[in-house]
Order: structure tokens, then C-alpha cells, then sequence
């Protein structure tokens, strides 16, 4: 890999121009007129009452795939727009018309939908046993059976259309908020101002001054927006609770597991195997708090290094040693990682005017991804860049795949980010000779099981809660606070001095509204992750192999089938689970060990 890296991502390849790009705004325009021909296209068809009429599904089926391929196309570019500056105002507009394309998409796949609903059941045998369509059975199977759980067409539509400028509408209101969220920071005698992503970076700041001192500047900036992100988040939850009224449902979750393509129950032990084994890590947070010199943590502590890394970590040493590392496990993989570097697919620019967090976003028709982090040297900064990258693997996987196979549940995204952060995250511990350094690494680790198993069950039981409450009326600032106190109090065992009360305010999943409950699916992903890497362990080199089946399939069948097939596995029961939380258990069984005369 050649290096020196230029750590800002290319966009210039995908369309030229920025937010002002002429050829964007005629992709879009020709975007709009094929979802309007499908829109057509639809109106005129009846569910077919024979096998020879249901040619005219073909034509709408290929129509779709085209156009679901480019609205992602369209979509992630301009979320990359944003992103990088957040007070590029013409890329705001932008993702309001991508939007609106992408109400009208979901409204012509909603009748669609209804249309197979309503095929009778031996011309809808005969028409996905063709050779041509059997590959896409189980997800038009899926939406066949999901759709006669809605309303109409006419009225899920129209939920659609008015979730543009009202569900999604409110969604998008965070990147405003957050914009003008400015934390004040003494730097060598002079006050500066940090973005929310900067801010974010100094909570895990070695010196415990620095994280006290930005925390409390942090939770009084999202004190002083409290009220906007209190509405937001309200209208957000009523409208889910309305649209969840009038379809007949009363299970919350029934949506998010749908979405995930899981049951109830393989959640409920997944749940039941972690809080097991959350004994251990308060053990870990007691020991952490002796090694601080505090009584207890307190929250801006949990991210707090220990032991000694051994300085800051360039991008480019970053980059070198992760695709070092992929290469152990799979070739592919490595070489993936390297084409991500090298034609500049990241943006990882440590700057102000970008907004906080990391994602990575696929663009299917370009068959790239790209990457979104700010990257200040930390341990923790090169775990979340082969996190994304293991994103976007996972779309390399899958890019020849027909587009409705493509549309993986996040609960498995997942699985293939948190499997590479695996790789390196292990890979450095084992390789470290320094005791000290060792120690940071390994602690680096385990402080990612406090996140999934803690931090965001602490957010599940939130958000549950939050739901249950906002059925009787609004919820205003300081009730939300309280919820949160009360959820991080249960999910990390009383074991903090302080609690983040505005946590609810400053994190974005709480507000993204392409997939409602954006928690447990992480824990999922980790967990699975962990049994897989488990699995990789035993076999070696050979199983990278079967690693890349099993991505592949994961837009076409439940997670439950997804783990019999390629692991011999029941995830109902808690044999694999406990597995996994076996790895993480034997991580701070190492870490007690190696600060056994901490005093």
C-alpha cells in the first residue's frame, strides 16, 4: 500500500460538484421520472390470476431493483455531503429531495406488496418457483406475508408521503441541532470551540481533568437544547405509535424485529445471557475505578484509557496495520481494506464542521462505499475505522447479488463491522510486548463489551420505556432525563457515581428513522460476531471461505436460519450466546489478572 494516506475521501468520482453538481441534479431527474413509471406501471396491474399474467410483476420487479440501486446511490452521496459540513445547506436540500424519491419508491414497493398479497397462492407457487425469480423468493415471500399485516396501499402510502416532511422531516431536525452545538475547550491558555464529533473524542482523554471538564461542558450544551431534542424525539415516537395504532399492533418491538428478521425469544436469551454475564465486567468497572485512584466511576470515566498505548497512532500506521491484520484471516478481506485507502473511499479528517460519529455508507451502483469517522490517533479510532470497513466488506460481498438481496437487516451489518474490529482489536493484544501497552489494548477491548453489553442495553431499556410513556402523551426534557438515569442505573448495576442524564439528547440513533430501536441489533452484531469469531479461531484460514457465505446470505433468510446453516447453530437457546460471552468474559478474567496489585 502506498503511503503517505490522504485521510479525505473522494466524492469528486461519484458526481462532480459537490452539493451544486450538475450531473446529480440530472441523475435525480432521471431518477424521478423511472419512479414515476413505475408508480404507472403499477396502477395498471391487477394481481395476476394466472402464470402467464404475471409477467407484468417482471417488469415491476426489474424496474424496482433499478430503482432501489440508484436512490442508495443518490442517498449515501448525499449523506456524505452533509456530513463532512454541516453547514453545507444546499446538501440539506438535496437529502429533502432524495427523500421525496424515496417516499414515492416505498409507496410503489408498499402497493407492490399489496399486489402479491393478493395473488392467489398456487400462481404465486408456480411464479418464485421460476429460475429466474426463486433467487429472490424468500424476500418477496417476506413482503407478501408482512403486507397483509398493514393498511392499504392508498394508506400506507400516504403515511409514506406525509413521513417525508413529518416522521423523516423530524428525523433530519438533529443535523440542525447538533450543528450549533459548540463545546467550549481551554487549549494552551486560549478558549476554542468544538464541534460535538471533537468534544466526543476528549471524553476518553487520558487526563481525567480534560474528560470531567468537556463532560460538563457537553451536558450543559445538550441542557440548553433540551426542549428541541425533547419535541423531536416525541413527534418522532407518536408517529410510530399512531402509524403501529391504525395497522392493529400493540408489540413495539414487533417492527424492529421484523425489520431485523428475528423472534422475540432469540432476543429475550440473548438478553438473559449477557445480564449473566454482567457480574464480570462490574469487576472489570471496580477494578478500572481502583486503577483511576476513584471510589467509583463516573461516566466520563468508562471510556477513561488504562495502562499505557504508547502515543497517538497515525492514519497511515492505522491503515498499515489493519490491512496487515485482515490479511491473516482473509486475503480478500485485506486487499478490500487496501482499495478502501488507496482510492480514498474515508474521510477521516480530524476538523471542525463535521458531524460527530462514524458510518459507512454503500453506493451500489458505483459498486464503492464510504467511509465516515474523525480519526485523532486513539486506540479506539483505529477499532471504529476496521468497524466501517467491515461495513463496507460487507456490501463488497454482496454487490453482484440482485438489489432486493442486497437489503441486509442491521442487526447482521453488524456482525461483519464488529467480526473485523475483532480481528485487529485481538491481533494487537496478542502482539503487543510492552505490559503496559498490552494493557491498553486489552482494556481497549473490554471497554467495548461495557458499550454493547451496558451502554446499549441501557439504551434499549430507554427507548422501551420512553415508547411505553409516550402512549399516555408527551414526555417532556426532565422525564426523558429520568428514564435515562433510571436505564443506565439497571444496565450497569449501579455500578457508576454519575450518569449521563442528556444521553438521550446528544445520540443521533435515537433519531434515525430508517430503523426504529437502533440498539439491541448492535449487541446482536457483537455477540454474533463473537460466536463467529469464535468459530474462525478453531478452523483457521479456512473458514474466510464460509465467513464470506454467510455475509452473502444475510439478505435472504432469518438470522435464525442464517446461523443453522452456516453454524449448526440454535440461536433461541443460549448455548451460542454463551459462547460468545465466554470471549469477553475470559478478556477481563486476563485484564483482573494483570492488574491483580493494582492498590
Amino acid at each position: 500500500m502506498k503511503t503517505p494516506l490522504k485521510p479525505v475521501w473522494d466524492l469528486e468520482s461519484i458526481f462532480s460538484g459537490g452539493s451544486s453538481s450538475e450531473s446529480f441534479a440530472a441523475y435525480l431527474a432521471l431518477l424521478e421520472q423511472d419512479v414515476r413509471k413505475l408508480q404507472t406501471l403499477l396502477i395498471e396491474t391487477a394481481a395476476p390470476k394466472t402464470l402467464e399474467e404475471t409477467h407484468a410483476f417482471d417488469a415491476i420487479l426489474e424496474l424496482l431493483q433499478s430503482c432501489y440501486i440508484r436512490i442508495s446511490e443518490g442517498s449515501a452521496f448525499v449523506s456524505c455531503l452533509s456530513s463532512q459540513n454541516q453547514q453545507d445547506k444546499k446538501a440539506a436540500q438535496l437529502q429533502g429531495s432524495v427523500s421525496t424519491l424515496g417516499a414515492m419508491l416505498n409507496s410503489s414497493k408498499s402497493r407492490f406488496d399489496n399486489l402479491l398479497s393478493q395473488t392467489a397462492d398456487d400462481v404465486w407457487e408456480k411464479w418464485v418457483a421460476r429460475e429466474d425469480i426463486e433467487p429472490l423468493a424468500f424476500v418477496l415471500n417476506e413482503s407478501r406475508t408482512q403486507a397483509r399485516e398493514k393498511l392499504s396501499p392508498e394508506l400506507e402510502g400516504l403515511a409514506l408521503d406525509l413521513g417525508v416532511d413529518g416522521y423523516h422531516g423530524w428525523g433530519k431536525f438533529y443535523n440542525t441541532i447538533v450543528s450549533k452545538v459548540n463545546i467550549p475547550f481551554e487549549q494552551n491558555g486560549d478558549t476554542i470551540m468544538l464541534s460535538a464529533g471533537q468534544a466526543a473524542n476528549k471524553l476518553s482523554d487520558s487526563d481525567r481533568n480534560v474528560r470531567e471538564t468537556v463532560f460538563a461542558s457537553w451536558e450543559k450544551a445538550w441542557t440548553d437544547v433540551e426542549d428541541f431534542c425533547a419535541d423531536t424525539l416525541n413527534h418522532l415516537a407518536g408517529f410510530r405509535l399512531k402509524l403501529y395504532e391504525n395497522r392493529g399492533w400493540d408489540d413495539i418491538l414487533k417492527e424492529p424485529l421484523a425489520i431485523n428478521r428475528m423472534s422475540r425469544q432469540t432476543l429475550d436469551t440473548m438478553w438473559d445471557v449477557i445480564n449473566g454475564a454482567k457480574p464480570a465486567l462490574v469487576k472489570y468497572l471496580e477494578r478500572k475505578a481502583l486503577l483511576l485512584g476513584v471510589e467509583k466511576l463516573s461516566w466520563s470515566d468508562i471510556d477513561a484509557p488504562v495502562g499505557k498505548s504508547g502515543g497517538k497512532v497515525t492514519y497511515d500506521e492505522a491503515a498499515i496495520n489493519i490491512v496487515e491484520q485482515f490479511a491473516k484471516f482473509s486475503p480478500k478481506l485485506s486487499k478490500f481494506a487496501e482499495m478502501a485507502f488507496e482510492k480514498r473511499w474515508i474521510e477521516a479528517e480530524d476538523r471542525p464542521g463535521k458531524r460527530p460519529g462514524g458510518f459507512c455508507t454503500s453506493l451500489p451502483l458505483s459498486k464503492a462505499t464510504r467511509i465516515f469517522m474523525t480519526f485523532s490517533g486513539t486506540p479506539s479510532n483505529v477499532s471504529t475505522l476496521a468497524h466501517e470497513l467491515g461495513h463496507g466488506y460487507h456490501q463488497h460481498i454482496m454487490e453482484e447479488l440482485p438489489a432486493l438481496n442486497q437489503r441486509y437487516a442491521m442487526n447482521v451489518a453488524e456482525t461483519a463491522s464488529t467480526f473485523a474490529e475483532l480481528i485487529v482489536a485481538d491481533a494487537l493484544v496478542q502482539s503487543a510486548t510492552d505490559e503496559q501497552e498490552k494493557l491498553a489494548l486489552l482494556e481497549d477491548k473490554i471497554q467495548r463489551s461495557v458499550a454493547f453489553f451496558m451502554n446499549i442495553h441501557a439504551r434499549f431499556l430507554f427507548e422501551s420505556r420512553f415508547y411505553e410513556q409516550r402512549k399516555k402523551g408527551l414526555v417532556n426534557a426532565d422525564e426523558l432525563s429520568k428514564l435515562m438515569v433510571e436505564a443506565q442505573q439497571e444496565a450497569f448495576c449501579g455500578v457508576l457515581a454519575s450518569d449521563h442524564p442528556h444521553f438521550w439528547a446528544s445520540k443521533l440513533h435515537f433519531y434515525l428513522t430508517g430503523v426504529p430501536f437502533y440498539n439491541f441489533p448492535y449487541t446482536f452484531g457483537y455477540m454474533f460476531s463473537a460466536g463467529i469469531y469464535a468459530r474462525a479461531q478453531q478452523e483457521g484460514t479456512a473458514f474466510a471461505d464460509k465467513y464470506d457465505d454467510l455475509l452473502r446470505d444475510t439478505g435472504r433468510m432469518t438470522v435464525e436460519e442464517l446461523a443453522q446453516k452456516h453454524l449448526g447453530t440454535d440461536l433461541t437457546q443460549p448455548d451460542f450466546w454463551q459462547n460468545a460471552a465466554n470471549l469477553v468474559i475470559a478478556d477481563i478474567e486476563q485484564f483482573l489478572e494483570m492488574t491483580a496489585t493494582a492498590k
